[in-house]
Protein backbone atom coordinates (compact mmCIF):
# COMPACT_ATOMS: atom_id res chain seq x y z
CA UNK A 1 0.00 0.00 0.00
CA UNK A 2 1.52 3.19 -1.25
CA UNK A 3 0.55 6.86 -0.37
CA UNK A 4 1.61 7.67 -3.98
CA UNK A 5 -1.30 5.77 -5.20
CA UNK A 6 -4.08 8.31 -3.78
CA UNK A 7 -2.83 10.48 -6.88
CA UNK A 8 -5.50 9.09 -9.14
CA UNK A 9 -6.85 12.26 -10.87
CA UNK A 10 -8.69 10.35 -13.54
CA UNK A 11 -10.66 7.95 -11.47
CA UNK A 12 -14.17 9.68 -10.03
CA UNK A 13 -13.63 8.26 -6.57
CA UNK A 14 -10.02 10.29 -6.22
CA UNK A 15 -12.34 13.65 -7.35
CA UNK A 16 -15.51 12.02 -4.69
CA UNK A 17 -12.93 11.99 -1.96
CA UNK A 18 -11.39 14.99 -2.20
CA UNK A 19 -15.18 16.37 -2.22
CA UNK A 20 -16.07 15.00 0.99
CA UNK A 21 -13.27 15.93 2.67
CA UNK A 22 -13.61 19.24 2.13
CA UNK A 23 -17.74 18.88 2.91
CA UNK A 24 -16.60 17.56 6.02
CA UNK A 25 -14.23 20.23 6.53
CA UNK A 26 -16.74 22.67 5.69
CA UNK A 27 -19.27 20.77 7.92
CA UNK A 28 -17.39 20.67 11.36
CA UNK A 29 -16.21 24.59 11.00
CA UNK A 30 -20.14 25.42 10.57
CA UNK A 31 -20.68 23.61 13.66
CA UNK A 32 -17.92 25.00 15.86
CA UNK A 33 -18.82 28.26 14.51
CA UNK A 34 -22.37 29.17 14.91
CA UNK A 35 -24.53 28.69 18.04
CA UNK A 36 -27.40 25.96 16.63
CA UNK A 37 -29.81 23.92 18.37
CA UNK A 38 -28.64 20.85 19.47
CA UNK A 39 -30.65 18.94 17.00
CA UNK A 40 -28.93 20.93 14.34
CA UNK A 41 -25.77 20.98 15.79
CA UNK A 42 -26.30 16.85 16.09
CA UNK A 43 -27.12 16.58 12.38
CA UNK A 44 -24.41 18.85 11.15
CA UNK A 45 -22.07 16.80 13.46
CA UNK A 46 -23.17 13.68 11.89
CA UNK A 47 -22.75 14.79 8.58
CA UNK A 48 -19.24 15.82 9.27
CA UNK A 49 -18.09 12.17 10.53
CA UNK A 50 -20.54 10.59 8.08
CA UNK A 51 -18.44 12.33 5.17
CA UNK A 52 -14.93 11.93 7.28
CA UNK A 53 -15.70 8.49 7.12
CA UNK A 54 -16.52 7.89 3.18
CA UNK A 55 -13.73 9.89 2.54
CA UNK A 56 -11.36 7.88 4.33
CA UNK A 57 -12.84 4.36 2.95
CA UNK A 58 -12.36 6.14 -0.15
CA UNK A 59 -8.63 6.77 0.22
CA UNK A 60 -8.27 3.59 1.66
CA UNK A 61 -9.84 1.80 -1.66
CA UNK A 62 -7.51 4.20 -3.85
CA UNK A 63 -4.37 2.88 -1.67
CA UNK A 64 -4.96 -0.33 -2.09
CA UNK A 65 -5.72 -0.42 -6.00
CA UNK A 66 -3.29 0.25 -9.00
CA UNK A 67 -3.54 3.47 -10.58
CA UNK A 68 -5.06 3.01 -14.72
CA UNK A 69 -2.42 3.75 -17.13
CA UNK A 70 -3.57 5.27 -20.06
CA UNK A 71 -3.23 3.31 -22.96
CA UNK A 72 -0.26 3.47 -25.24
CA UNK A 73 -0.11 5.82 -27.80
CA UNK A 74 -2.48 7.98 -26.18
Amino acid sequence: MKLSRLWQPRNPAFWLMIVLNLLSTLLAWIARSYELVPLAALMVAGFAVANALIGLRLMWVLMREEPSRPAPGA
